[in-house]
């Protein structure tokens, strides 16, 4: 069941971002997609089934944090990745930044690419927009907004002030465009916190892919077990975590992977 049924099974959730919190003036539907981690275990079929059931939902845009792949991958199998992706960036504007297993220091102990550069360049083919330790004034239907993506935390790539400014002593103001923040792991939260941004979107923890009774999630890769999936208010900010949607070793238990939205919430009339 966890192999052959379960780890293939894809859900699809939706959360509401509170206006408070991601201030816009536009109802947007925003896609989460991460953890791709193209494998023997995970087909490109699967792929592909999340992408498609993502474009299914409309989105004004999509954006992807990090693992790609899990191991190294062929040139021929690379191009059809690109192929993959590029459906997606067809519809819609696509963001991304890069994981662990995508290339780096991490990624090399543990029999990997040394650098990113192949995923970067798959990416860069699909037409995906690669945010790393950077970030850009985008339009999404009318509406401003800060896309901002940095680089890897086990990698030792993240570079926060490359990307953002420093947080205000008075807190955040009211006269900027709201900050999406892409970081591939949600333990980079705290290495995060003396910047601006308003929405974290993180992947990394497949949701603890095997979620047991009573143990809860005992192997998800963070140090903080109360952020493994889902939307959550952190320090007046908002952080998401999706499910992802391959997996490590090939088994899922309790914990299906996921296609994620999230809508804003424009503001309410003012009453009288």
């Amino acid at each position: 069941y966890a192999r052959y049924w379960e780890s293939s099974w894809l859900r699809v959730t939706s959360h509401l971002l509170p206006h408070d919190k991601f201030k816009v003036d536009k109802k947007l539907r925003l896609l989460h997609l991460s953890d791709f981690h193209a494998s023997p275990v995970v087909p490109f079929e699967l792929i592909e089934k999340s992408i498609e059931l993502g474009l299914g939902g409309k989105p004004d845009a999509a954006f992807l944090t990090g693992d790609f792949i899990t191991t190294k991958l062929s040139d021929r199998e690379f191009d059809r990745y690109a192929e993959i992706l590029r459906v997606l960036t067809n519809k819609t504007p696509t963001f991304a930044c890069l994981g662990n297993h995508d290339g780096g220091k991490w990624a090399a102990s543990t029999y990997g690419y040394t650098t990113s550069k192949k995923v970067e360049a798959t990416l860069t083919k699909a037409g995906v927009y690669l945010m790393r330790n950077q970030s850009d004034n985008i339009f999404i239907k009318g509406q401003k907004m800060i896309v901002a993506g940095v680089g890897d935390l086990w990698n030792e790539e993240m570079q926060p002030a490359e990307a953002l400014r420093p947080k205000s002593a008075k807190g955040t103001t009211n006269d900027r465009p709201p900050i999406l923040l892409m970081s591939h792991n949600p333990d980079s939260k705290e290495l995060l916190a003396p910047y601006e941004w308003d929405l974290m979107l993180c992947g990394h923890t497949h949701g603890g892919q095997c979620i047991l009774p009573l143990l809860g999630t005992p192997f998800a890769p963070v140090e903080d077990h109360r952020y493994v999936e889902g939307l959550h208010e952190w320090k007046d900010r908002l952080i998401h975590i999706t499910r992802g949607v391959g997996n490590l070793h090939g088994y899922r238990f309790n914990c299906r992977p996921e296609v994620s939205f999230l809508e804003t919430a424009p503001a309410p009339p003012p009453t009288e």
